[in-house]
């Protein structure tokens, strides 16, 4: 828990104090037209959140503060993997505000801002993302009507884009009114005239997303607002070819449909625009190095060492034959083909696991090494030759055969393989010949770089690949353990921040305030165990199942009610020590002002004690017997 002590906001104090128990405030994360934001902790459920203010001044606009609340509670019924979920809609002394999950990421605006244009191929991922989030909002008849880089997040370590803010900027409105509410530069035609706004204009501002996230800057700039918005309204998107953006056509394609002036000419729905650029020609993702090393070389078996391996094979196969005869040596032959690559798979198969990864992700580099080599190759102009390809293969496989069978029919016929010498003198011959087809087939396919890793895509992805993975498994591969995160309890991030202001302190102030590092680690530790008890108990009550709402849990319900309530009370002490020393950093507050509360939170810490030490008896009522659950069927 971060505090700046020199920076001391008075919006901050208060309303930290008018949510004191339930939420512990830690930092301001941004503020704008929407109000402030800040990162916080739910007290009760121990977890980060983030929490949306409306600024003050137009909570007191009661049609305002309406609308506001309004569409907050509208978009907190939005339940979707890329929306920010709300869990709470709230006004309290004045305050108006919704708590939402606190995403540990960047926005958009600051990805491109801090680091240039994107990659076609994670601007596609990230658009889709977007476009799943309002498609699934719109099935709701939720309209975002403000959709623009700063209003998505992307998550940071998974890359998961995130929308937020449902319906709140045009909630809020402007001085004009809400008809035209939302941002200049991503506003659609229809709702810069004040017209009525459907999912469509969603997928305009969408579409001016992805042409900022492409070019570095918005389709349209002005130096004020109406003369964007003049443009939004009159003029053609300028091509991104144009402005310096390398962006594939059908993506290209795709950003221009969205911007199209007439609703009726955007896509049909944001669920079909993600389909689309589901298809779009940048939309692999990116693969690790070791599975990009892996599709490229070793897991699949190309090259002259294939080749010559072939050939000393073929060359084995006489003696072979010779020794065991036609029967057992072809079995033997064949076994020995097969066996040596599927083992080679299986080890492949064992350092993957063993790296974390799965078939799955196989498949997928696969995939993405295909599209991208499919691409290169389009781009260059050549035109695919797979007949000539499949009639070297046919040729090689001919030849094999046909010294196979000539092989076995001649040895049949003498009853003496050694004898063979028809079959003796072809075989030399076949197997170049073999080998020969084969390189023209290499050398054909080479000219066609993703044909090779389709058909090894295939083989992985088939039965073979199946079982190489499933023999690794047995054979002890198991992935890597992952590394372990520490989380940090509420009440320990505010003892801890409190400590640090309280050391921060002069000599002088320290020593006048007395022993308010003792009263500090007292409340955090009755604080922690007041949360391993509820904790306990709510377990205990879990157990019971329906049982626990019967009078014979009734009073195990009291005392998890008491110490809840107690866990708040401790919380709300330890919360207002901190923000007491943050007055005294801040000149707002004196020593002998002070003296009193740190004395009553002295006093809440030895009442928690006592109660702990009265309440003996949980430890009987934790174990408590729970009924029978009755056994189904």
């Amino acid at each position: 828990m971060v505090n700046h002590p020199e920076r001391v906001d008075p919006l901050f104090l208060e309303f930290q104090l008018a949510v004191a128990g339930r939420y512990s405030i830690d930092r301001e994360l941004g503020r704008g037209g929407m109000g402030v934001v800040y990162l916080a902790r739910d007290v009760q459920l121990d977890r980060p959140v983030a929490i949306k203010l409306l600024p003050p001044e137009r909570a007191l606009d009661e049609a305002l503060r309406e609308r506001f609340l309004r569409e907050a509670r509208l978009a907190a019924k939005l339940s979707h993997p890329n929306i920010i979920p709300i869990f709470a809609v709230d006004e309290t002394d004045g305050f108006v505000f919704y708590v939402m999950a606190f995403v540990d990421g960047e926005t958009l605006g600051e990805c491109v801002r801090a680091r240039g244009p994107m990659a076609a191929s994670e601007a596609t991922r990230v658009l889709r993302e977007v476009a799943w989030a309002l498609g699934h909002a719109h099935g709701q008849g939720v309209v975002h009507r403000d959709v623009k880089p700063d209003n998505i997040m992307l998550e940071r370590g998974t890359g998961r884009a995130l929308v937020t803010d449902f319906g709140i900027a045009a909630a809020l409105g402007t001085d004009d009114g809400p008809e035209v509410a939302g941002t200049p530069e991503y506003m659609s035609p229809e709702q810069a005239l004040g017209g009525e706004l459907d999912a469509r204009s969603d997928l305009y501002g969408l579409g001016a997303t992805a042409y900022f996230l492409c070019a570095g800057r918005p389709p349209f700039s002005g130096a004020r607002a109406v003369d964007v918005l003049a443009k939004q309204v009159a003029t053609a998107a300028p091509a991104l070819s144009s402005v310096g953006a390398s962006v594939p056509r059908k993506l290209a394609h795709l950003i221009e449909k969205c911007l199209a002036k007439e609703p009726k000419h955007r896509p049909a729905s944001a669920q079909h625009l993600a389909e689309q650029l589901t298809l779009a020609v940048e939309q692999r993702r990116e693969v690790p190095a070791a599975l990009r090393a892996f599709v490229k070389r070793d897991g699949r078996f190309t090259g002259g060492g294939t080749l010559v391996v072939g050939y000393v094979g073929l060359m084995g196969a006489v003696p072979i034959v010779i020794g065991l005869g036609p029967f057992l040596g072809v079995g033997v032959i064949a076994a020995t083909m097969l066996g040596i690559p599927f083992a080679a798979m299986t080890m492949g198969a064992r350092g993957l696991i063993r790296r974390g990864f799965s078939l799955a992700d196989v498949g997928s580099a696969f995939e993405s090494e295909i599209e991208q080599l499919r691409e290169e190759f389009s781009s260059s102009g050549r035109v695919e030759r797979k007949q000539l390809e499949r009639a070297a293969g046919i040729a090689a496989m001919g030849a094999g055969f046909s010294m196979m069978a000539l092989m076995w029919v001649s040895g049949i016929a003498t009853g003496d393989f050694a004898g063979a010498s028809l079959a003796a003198n072809f075989i030399p011959f076949a197997g170049l010949s073999t080998i020969g087809a084969l390189a023209v087939r290499q050398v054909l396919r080479a000219r066609r770089p993703h044909a090779s890793p389709e058909s090894w895509a295939k083989l992985w992805a088939g039965r073979v690949g199946r079982a190489a993975f499933a023999l690794a498994r047995k054979l002890g591969a198991r992935p890597a353990a992952g590394a372990s995160t520490t989380h940090r309890a509420t009440e320990m991030a505010i003892g801890m921040a409190a400590g640090e202001l309280f050391a921060s302190l002069p000599k002088v102030t320290q020593k006048a305030l007395g022993d308010v590092p003792g009263i500090v680690n007292n409340l955090q530790k009755d604080a922690a165990s007041l949360r391993t008890r509820l904790d306990q108990l709510n377990e205990s009550l879990a157990d019971a199942g329906d049982a626990a709402t019967g009078p014979e849990y009734a009073e195990l319900r009291e005392v998890r009610d008491e110490l809840a309530k107690r866990h708040r009370d401790v919380i709300t002490t330890l919360e207002t020590t901190r923000l007491n020393l943050l007055r005294l950093h801040a000149g707002a507050a004196t020593v002998d002002g002070l003296t009193t509360h740190f004395d009553l939170a002295d006093e809440v810490s030895h009442e928690v004690r006592r109660l702990l030490e009265a309440r003996g008896e949980v430890e009987r009522y934790l174990k408590f017997p729970s009924p029978p659950r009755p056994t189904p069927g």
